[in-house]
């Protein structure tokens, strides 16, 4: 019997009709998932304390979170998103190492083709506004960004922690919001980049409590 075909884009694979798919040294279970566009809620993909120890490693090392200056390919700071947050070096720690073999297993999509994990700390008040995470390519910059991986195709959003009040990750076009709970992930992938994926997602107001959240963009080629 032929080996499957590898997927176009990231995605877990379907076919198998699963609620728990196997990531190597745990596997996660299905709660929601969206065929268009294609959007997935997991749960279990890391333990409460491999979300505890990641939130430490990451703490001492948050700054004031940027976002892609679209003009020029480099990054700035944005009114639109007021967290802090870091990212680790693909593969910098054991742990960083478990989760990206966790998540190209789940995702059937290569390891390199992964950025390195960013770690974002939302304090009460803190949000990002309806974004959406490939580059445009009517914009100068893109050409600059893409030439480290391609263009972003997926996204995968791990929640560390539960917030006590606010914080969900909302998707304006399709009147979804998403609860943060710690060791979830939320995963959607956007086959152009283009409106039309109905991929605009934003990080809502934390009314109270923190969020913790890591995140892992998937590049169409090797990411360098």
């Amino acid at each position: 019997m032929p080996a499957p075909a590898p997927p176009t884009l990231p995605q877990p694979d379907w076919n198998t009709a699963a609620r728990c798919f196997d990531c190597g040294d745990r596997s996660v279970e299905l709660l929601l998932r969206l065929q268009q566009p294609p959007l997935a809620l997991f749960d279990g993909l890391l333990s409460a304390p491999e979300c505890a120890a990641l939130i430490e490693s990451a703490r001492p090392r948050l700054a004031r979170s940027l976002t892609v200056q679209t003009r020029s390919g480099g990054s700035e700071i944005n009114p639109d998103r007021t967290s802090s947050g870091m990212f680790f070096g693909r593969g910098e720690t054991e742990l960083v190492q478990r989760l990206e073999a966790r998540i190209a297993r789940l995702l059937r999509w290569p390891l390199q083709n992964g950025e390195g994990l960013q770690v974002l700390h939302y304090p009460p008040g803190g949000e990002y506004k309806p974004h959406y995470d490939y580059f445009d390519p009517a914009e100068p910059g893109t050409a600059a960004l893409m030439r480290r991986g391609g263009q972003r195709v997926a996204t995968l959003i791990i929640y560390l922690n539960q917030p006590q009040r606010g914080g969900a990750t909302t998707f304006p076009d399709l009147g979804l919001e998403v609860l943060p709970r710690g060791g979830q992930a939320l995963f959607f992938a956007y086959e152009r980049a283009h409106p039309g994926t109905r991929t605009l997602h934003g990080g809502a107001p934390v009314w109270e409590g923190e969020k913790w959240i890591a995140t892992k963009w998937l590049r169409e080629r090797e990411f360098v």
